[in-house]
């Protein structure tokens, strides 16, 4: 599958669905799909968080799945934050992601992280079965905006 095969918004909460390649191409679409939906919320969501931590869930969809069935990414706008969700079809649960794992990951291998890192930046994640495999998801709160300093005239010299 080459491409985007499905993009649809819904109303209130705003949700999107898109179905993305089983291949590493998938993460960029992705994150440009959740930069997108969360700049259209007034108080949205920490982007850069919701980017980071759906590109690892997935790149983990993309690798620990096997064959080429696309990957569902949903992104819904809550008026509390997101909540990002990313199907695939294997059924098998997702190795951590709900607990501590039994060792600190090693500081020298590239992999290991990832749900390490959905664990703890995110408010609350988890995963559950769907007709077709699993969904994986996570939530980020709304973070407040920050107070904007008043500009004052300057007095006339």
């Amino acid at each position: 599958m080459n491409g985007l095969a499905l993009l649809e918004r819904h109303s209130a909460p705003a949700s999107w669905r898109i179905a993305l390649p089983h291949s590493a191409a998938a993460v960029p679409v992705a994150r440009a799909l959740v930069r997108t939906a969360l700049a259209e919320l007034q108080h949205g969501a920490d982007s850069d968080t919701a980017e980071l931590l759906t590109a690892e869930l997935v790149a983990n969809a993309v690798e620990h799945t096997v064959g080429d069935a696309p990957i569902e990414l949903v992104v819904e706008l809550l008026p509390t934050g997101c909540k990002v969700e990313v199907h695939d079809p294997d059924p098998a649960p997702p190795g951590n992601l709900t607990r501590p794992a039994d060792r600190e990951p090693d500081p020298w291998q590239e992999h290991g992280r990832g749900l390490l890192l959905i664990r703890t930046l995110s408010a609350s994640c988890g995963h559950r079965p769907t007709e077709s495999g699993k969904a994986v998801w996570f939530r980020l709160p709304v973070v407040p905006r920050q107070r904007q300093p008043r500009c004052r005239p300057r007095p006339a010299s």
